[in-house]
């Protein structure tokens, strides 16, 4: 399930840095989300079937800035749950909580498709998927680019370099919906294994969400 996050694989000494947590979401923890809630949207996102209980199965780092982090909880329902924290890594650092799940990922088998895909199509004015219509949420002409390290459960641990843009689209209930579309690289020995990954997620809430120990 999570093969496109996999990137030189390799063991983690015990000294090295553990996963980390916040709002008591941790690797090998269990994440509830409100059942209700996702049924009353169901009818109205991308995503379908979305599971109430899920467990968290690998974790994810992105450092954005001196003072501005990622952290996604990826889930074995496919999807993971991303916190944007402002000043550290404590719960009261904590400025927003997304729901992603994964839409596609597409092998870009050549050096001039990825060239394409980052100079000239990651980033468009808006973008269809599945008929609906989603605009830029950011103010770009090129793809953010970023590096997300990554913690399994088998011990390993994988860097993975992602060009990243971002879509949205209003909700019937005057919520949004969004679109990432992300192109990622690993590299296995001397060659690189590229895609186009597509994720829809919605804001959670804090009380549309609870650790489970």
């Amino acid at each position: 399930m999570f093969d496109w996050l996999k990137k030189k694989m390799q063991p983690v000494p015990p000294q090295a840095e553990a996963a980390p947590e916040v709002l008591g979401l941790r690797l090998g923890g269990g994440l509830e989300l409100d059942a209700l809630r996702l049924s009353l949207l169901e009818s109205q996102v991308t995503f379908e079937g979305a599971a109430s209980t899920q467990i968290i199965q690998a974790v994810g780092r992105v450092v954005l800035d001196e003072s501005h982090q990622l952290l996604r909880f990826y889930t074995d329902d496919d999807g993971f749950v991303q916190v944007l924290l402002n000043g550290g890594l404590t719960d009261d650092c904590v400025s927003e909580v997304k729901l992603w799940y994964f839409y596609r990922t597409q092998p870009v088998d050549d050096d001039a498709g990825w060239n394409t895909l980052l100079t000239s199509k990651l980033v468009q004015p808006d973008w269809d998927l599945d008929g609906q219509r989603f605009t830029r949420a950011w103010d770009n002409t090129q793809p953010v680019a970023m590096t997300e390290t990554t913690w399994l459960q088998n011990g390993s641990r994988s860097d993975t370099d992602q060009f990243v843009m971002l879509y949205e689209r209003p909700l019937d209930n005057g919520e949004a919906e969004m679109l990432m579309v992300a192109g990622e690289e690993k590299i296995n020995g001397n060659r690189a294994e590229r895609s186009l990954v597509l994720a829809t997620g919605i804001d959670l809430g804090p009380t549309d969400f609870r650790f489970v120990s």
